[in-house]
C-alpha cells in the first residue's frame, strides 16, 4: 500500500487534479495488478486471461486473427493462444455466423465459469463497498464513473492527437 501512496505523493507534486480523479487513478493503478492475480488463480498467462476478457466483452464474432490483433500479437502467436485456450476447454472454434469461410472463437460455458470463479471474490468485495454506501452516494459515484468512461472513449476516438511535447494540458496552479 505504501508503494501506491508514494506514487500518488510524487504525482501530486507535478499535477493538480480533483480528489475523485486521484481516487480513480489509484483504482486504475491497482487494477493493473489484479490481472496477474487473476491469471495465477486460473493457472494461465496474462495474455490468455486478456483474450478471455476480450471474448466476454465482444459484441460481435471474433476470429483468431482479430483476437490476436486486439492483443497486439502476430497471427501465428494468436493461433497458438487459441489452440492453448481450446485445449484447456476455455474456448471453442465455431463457424462464423455470416461467412462460412471464417471461424470465430467463442468462450465455452466452462471458460466463462472459470473466469467468474477467478474474479468472483473481487467482484463480491467491490459489491460490498457499494452496498455500504447510501443509494444517493451510489448514484453519484456511478454517474461520475460513467462520465469518466465516456471521456475515455471520446479520447480514444480522437486518435493519437496529443499536446505538443512540453505542454501540460493541466498545469499545476
Amino acid at each position: 500500500m505504501a508503494e501506491y501512496d508514494e506514487v500518488e505523493t510524487r504525482e501530486r507534486r507535478g499535477w493538480r487534479s480533483a480528489e475523485p480523479s486521484w481516487a480513480l487513478w489509484e483504482v486504475q493503478r491497482t487494477a493493473a495488478v489484479v490481472g496477474p492475480v487473476i491469471a495465477a488463480r486460473m493457472g494461465m498467462s496474462l495474455n490468455d486471461v486478456r483474450a478471455i476478457e476480450l471474448l466476454v466483452e465482444a459484441t460481435s464474432p471474433v476470429g483468431p486473427v482479430e483476437l490476436g490483433n486486439k492483443l497486439g500479437m502476430r497471427s501465428a502467436s494468436a493461433t497458438e493462444l487459441v489452440d492453448r485456450l481450446e485445449a484447456a476447454g476455455h474456448v471453442r472454434r465455431a463457424p462464423h455466423p455470416h461467412d462460412r469461410r471464417r471461424v470465430v472463437v467463442e468462450l465455452t460455458e466452462a471458460g466463462h465459469h472459470n473466469a467468474l470463479a477467478a474474479i468472483g471474490p473481487l467482484l463480491r468485495r467491490i459489491d460490498g463497498v457499494a452496498e455500504r454506501m447510501s443509494p444517493e452516494a451510489q448514484e453519484t459515484v456511478a454517474a461520475y464513473l460513467r462520465a469518466v468512461a465516456a471521456e475515455q472513449r471520446a479520447f480514444c476516438e480522437e486518435g493519437s492527437a496529443h499536446p505538443t511535447p512540453g505542454e501540460s494540458p493541466h498545469p499545476t496552479r
